[in-house]
């Protein structure tokens, strides 16, 4: 059933269970997180919960304390304008890009095009199959850029699985030509250590520089080695795609030995990744700044030189975050909220076990000026609402709600939905609106929810990696002024300065 207000409120939080305590110690102890779990050609499978879970789950629903199955229920400043449900591209949905008229959607699949010209009536416009986890999507002119990090058998759109101990396997970035939208043309192929679990876009008038980030090396894969402690850099001519090449691997974390010099994890510090590569970065062009979320680490960079880009400040928090996720700068570049994916994606950390401070954003102060420029932590936001232990929830992709005077964010957690916060106050950020659905089961945890949040053009548009397409509109006087903020381009990892 769909609410297009709220017809009741929850009226607690859920309880804490006995057997609960069991996933914090298990989160605790387990080795370092992957974004969402390579699945390879198919998505994760459903992963069982205890029968008191399920019947805490069900008695939630019952009580009014969170959503029925397939419920939406959302804010009073929040209203569900459309929903486009998955068509032949069945694997997980992931992240989104714009361009004009134009939102990119990534599946595990491949990719797919709508025309949003009319926010309320989404249309497809392409669907390309091209299979190869995660297909994190961006564009830029002409380009769309797509990242591949599960071993394949060759770089084309028909390759199966292969394993990465296999020298022949590919993993890495492609490249197509989106001057037609209804029919893309793949035109390149750029192979890269580690795959390409993520990637982010520096682009100039001529090329357009890919930073891209990958980890996880293993002595067994002969195209992704110990230590991994750095990025590959892409260099794309814009007129001639075809020339694309890797043309360095600035080392971010130096040190000596195997494991390079990022955050050692376990079992020096328990329940924290060990860091060998990055995970997501995201830069500001204008500032000429980068911030890295990096599996056990966060950093602050400058991108004067995109070719080579200079650490100016590194960040650990050993207590609370378990795996750096991602980053977004506000619009001064005074702050940098950074993410902390717990659990990886596939696990339910919104509950009161895990609690406020873990699965959660960390936001930062940047003080100082130029290569002295430090981060300073100051407070930790998470969603207010507690979900069920059958539903995967963490901080995950969201962007700035352009507003002058205001730090505001709309923001994915995954089956814990869609929250818009505000943190003008590092100190003491507020939610000051919601979107959820209710857990996609009652018997299992299956991965699902908003796996993308972003604000463009007055909508919120969000990729959720069951339900499809789903755009949002928010009505508040705290928002508004972004309404008149229109952006030809966006790819929400390569930060726009809004009001230049």
């Amino acid at each position: 059933m769909i609410l297009l207000n709220v017809s009741r409120t929850r009226r607690r939080r859920l309880g804490v269970a006995a057997a609960a305590g069991g996933l914090l110690a298990a989160l605790l102890t387990a080795g370092p997180a992957a974004a969402i779990p390579d699945p390879g050609d198919s998505p994760a499978a459903p992963k069982d919960v205890s029968r008191s879970d399920q019947a805490e789950a069900r008695a939630a629903i019952k009580g009014g304390d969170i959503p029925g199955q397939d419920e939406i229920v959302h804010s009073a400043n929040i209203t569900h304008v459309a929903n486009i449900p998955k068509d032949v591209l069945s694997g997980f949905n992931t992240d989104l890009a714009f361009q004009g008229k134009y939102a990119f959607a990534g599946n595990y699949d491949g990719f797919r095009i709508f025309d949003i010209s009319n926010p309320k009536k989404p249309k497809t416009v392409a669907q390309v199959l091209c299979p190869g986890s995660q297909n994190d999507i961006s564009v830029s002119g002409n380009l769309l850029f797509l990242s591949t990090d599960s071993s394949r058998s060759d770089s084309s759109c028909n390759s199966t699985t292969q394993p990465a101990t296999e020298k022949s396997s590919w993993e890495g970035m492609k490249v197509f030509d989106i001057s037609d939208k209804r029919n893309p043309r793949y035109v390149a192929a750029v192979e890269t250590a580690c795959g390409s679990h993520t990637h982010t876009l520096v682009p100039d008038r001529k090329n357009v520089y890919v930073y891209v980030s990958s980890y996880s090396p293993n002595a067994a894969y002969p195209d992704c080695q110990p230590p991994h402690d750095g990025i590959s850099v892409i260099k794309v001519p814009r007129k001639a795609p075809q020339k694309a090449a890797v043309v360095g691997f600035p080392v971010l974390f130096p040190g000596e030995g195997p494991d390079g010099g990022g955050n050692p994890g376990a079992p020096t510090n328990p329940g924290v990744s060990k860091t060998t590569g990055c995970h997501d970065i995201t830069v500001l062009p204008s500032k000429d700044l980068a911030a890295g979320a990096c599996m056990g680490d966060g950093i602050l960079f400058s991108i004067k030189n995109p070719e080579r880009p200079k650490v100016i400040d590194r960040v650990q928090d050993n207590v609370n975050f378990a795996f750096w996720h991602s980053a977004t700068f506000n619009q001064k570049a005074n702050k940098v909220v950074f993410t902390d994916e717990l659990g990886g994606g596939g696990a339910a950390t919104c509950n009161a076990e895990i609690g406020p401070n873990r699965g959660a954003d960390g936001i930062y102060d940047i003080v100082g000026k130029g290569d002295r420029s430090k981060l300073i932590f100051r407070s930790y936001f998470k969603i207010p609402r507690h979900q069920a232990d059958t539903e995967n929830c963490v901080a995950h992709n969201g962007s700035l709600i352009p507003v002058r005077g205001r730090d505001l964010m709309v923001q994915a957690w995954y089956q814990g939905g869609i929250s818009v916060w505000d943190f003008t106050n590092s100190k003491k950020p507020k939610e000051i609106a919601y979107f959820e659905r209710g857990p996609l089961s009652t018997d299992q945890l299956d991965v699902a929810g908003s796996w993308s949040a972003y604000y463009y053009n007055g909508y919120i548009y969000s990729n959720d990696i069951a339900k499809g397409l789903d755009v949002l509109k928010i009505d508040d006087k705290r928002t508004d002024q972004a309404r008149k903020v229109h952006m030809q381009e966006l790819n929400v990892q390569t930060q726009p300065d809004y009001f230049d």
